[in-house]
């Protein structure tokens, strides 16, 4: 009997995104910077680029366009023809090359434009003087374009002189239509990256999460309760919790302002995505030895009988009940890849956790919170005499392996990265002592090790914690790395070596246990 607790149906993955920035650096590392082109061509094919990358989609980009067109004309005439009109003799596969690295660099120029789009709509919103000015620009610029196709032919040098005009022209109409949108360009960046729920809304719905993984818990302390006459109970348990930042951030997706009556049915689908109770039963025949009780005739030293007693023993066979307990947490992460979000719903999502909605201090000192380690923990020097023992410092140099890897709800390897107890259990495990405890959670971790006095404590026992979340007993679990100093590596988010003397850690703090 398997009892399938949570199965939420499954939806197509959301797409996942371009890195944008990393496109960027390379259209950028390929372009041509700080190489001196004396040629008029080359200068005109400069200005256009340096419209493609102010450009705002207005008629007095267009009309400079058209110029810089007449212009580039009209200089090949003179660059082909030369000043005594005789084309030169032809260099095919040199040509060919130089046209098809400016076809190239135009093209990676146009990708670039394309990314001012959001800025060319703000730019179109602006006030009354920046038209004018548009409308004057055109103008100007169609006059000028039309100066250079008569006189530049007489004239090269004149080109030089258009294009600084050019410039100038240029920089004056974008810097009035810039201001715009900058202004707009900055609050969409700013709205983009932050939470616009009401904070008082954004915890509460929190608050509504947390109490579906309270009960459970609750679900799960009850199971022999709920499910009695079993010979054997066997539990296999993810720790039960969530990065609240990562809920606030999908809700903020998925509904922008949101409330929380509004997002009640979201919960349940997000948990239901996030958490698996799987109750299997399995029924085994077995072997055991029972004594029972006989009967039988004996004849006296008198030649009379009577019957007496004996004991024997015999192998029956009898069915063996065990419930296998199962939870499995695929962390709101399942959620986000589950429900269908776009690449722009998931771009967003990610700038949010970046940027932590713009609320670091939201939800207080939750360690699962905001993956943020003080400088001074993302590296310890361990004390040499620690490491003279040759058990301490298998751990630790099993331990240092993964110092950064984030935190992930029921994780507990490499791939996957971990969870607290999936983090101690493996380096445990892997570390070359001999030890093979298996998969163990916080609470497994204490019941497997012996109780040590505060003062006795030594590098490579384990530290446990409480409270952390919704769950009995131990709740988290490190390494103590400094017991002099109060340090200990543990998979907070990330993995990190950390002080465990901190108001938090003393508010959470249960005991101390020694591998045995």
């Amino acid at each position: 009997m398997a009892e399938k607790m949570r199965n939420p149906t499954k939806k197509p993955h959301g797409e996942k995104l371009k890195n944008e920035t990393s496109a960027g650096k390379h259209y950028r590392k390929a372009m041509r910077h700080g190489k001196k082109d004396v040629s008029a061509v080359a200068t005109s094919a400069r200005l256009r680029q340096y419209v493609i990358r102010n450009e705002d989609n207005n008629s007095g980009t267009d009309a400079l366009n058209m110029s810089l067109a007449t212009a580039e004309m009209a200089a090949r005439r003179i660059g082909y023809y030369g000043d005594n009109g005789k084309a030169p003799v032809k260099d095919t596969a040199s040509n060919a090359a130089s046209r098809q690295a400016q076809k190239n660099r135009m093209k990676r120029e146009f990708v670039e434009a394309a990314h001012k789009k959001q800025t060319a709509e703000n730019a179109n919103r602006v006030g009354n003087v920046s038209r004018k000015f548009t409308d004057k620009a055109e103008d100007m610029a169609g006059k000028i374009g039309e100066w250079i196709s008569e006189h530049v032919l007489e004239n090269p040098e004149i080109l030089i002189i258009a294009a600084v005009i050019l410039i100038v022209v240029l920089v004056i109409a974008s810097s009035l239509t810039s201001c715009s949108a900058m202004f707009g360009g900055t609050q969409n960046v700013t709205l983009a990256t932050s939470f616009t729920a009401e904070d008082d809304q954004i915890l509460a719905v929190e608050a509504d999460y947390v109490s579906k993984e309270t009960s459970l818990q609750t679900t799960i302390n009850n199971i022999e309760r709920d499910h009695p006459g079993y010979d054997e109970y066997n539990y296999s348990l993810a720790e039960i919790g969530h990065n609240p930042y990562e809920l606030a951030a999908l809700l903020t997706v998925l509904y922008e302002d949101y409330t929380e009556t509004q997002v009640q049915q979201m919960l349940t689908t997000i948990y239901d995505y996030q958490y698996s109770l799987t109750l299997d039963e399995v029924v085994e025949t077995r072997t055991r030895t029972e004594t029972r009780t006989g009967t039988r005739t004996v004849t006296n030293d008198d030649g009379t009988t009577s019957t007496e007693t004996y004991t024997y023993e015999v192998e029956v066979e009898y069915e063996y009940y065990i419930l296998n307990v199962t939870l499995t947490n695929s962390g709101i992460s399942a959620a986000v890849n589950d429900l269908g979000l776009d690449s722009d719903q998931m771009e967003r999502y990610v700038l949010l956790l970046e940027t932590l909605g713009n609320k670091p201090e939201l939800f207080g000192d939750n360690p699962y919170a905001a993956p943020v380690v003080p400088e001074e923990y993302q590296d310890y020097a361990i004390p040499g005499e620690y490491m003279t023992d040759q058990q301490f410092a298998n751990m630790m140099n099993e331990a240092k392996k993964y110092l950064g890897y984030p935190y992930v709800w029921g994780g507990d390897s490499p791939s996957s990265s971990f969870d607290c107890s999936g983090f101690v259990s493996y380096v445990i495990n892997h570390c070359g002592n001999g030890w093979n405890y298996g998969r163990l959670t916080a609470d497994g971790w204490k019941n497997a090790t012996a109780r040590v006095q505060a003062n006795d404590v030594q590098p490579g026992d384990l530290i446990f914690f409480k409270g952390t979340y919704a769950t009995s007993g131990a709740s988290h679990v490190g390494i103590v790395v400094d017991p002099v100093n109060k340090i200990m590596i543990h998979c907070g988010n990330p993995i990190q070596y950390a002080s465990y003397d901190t108001n938090y850690w003393r508010q959470h703090f249960y005991c101390y246990g020694r591998i045995q």
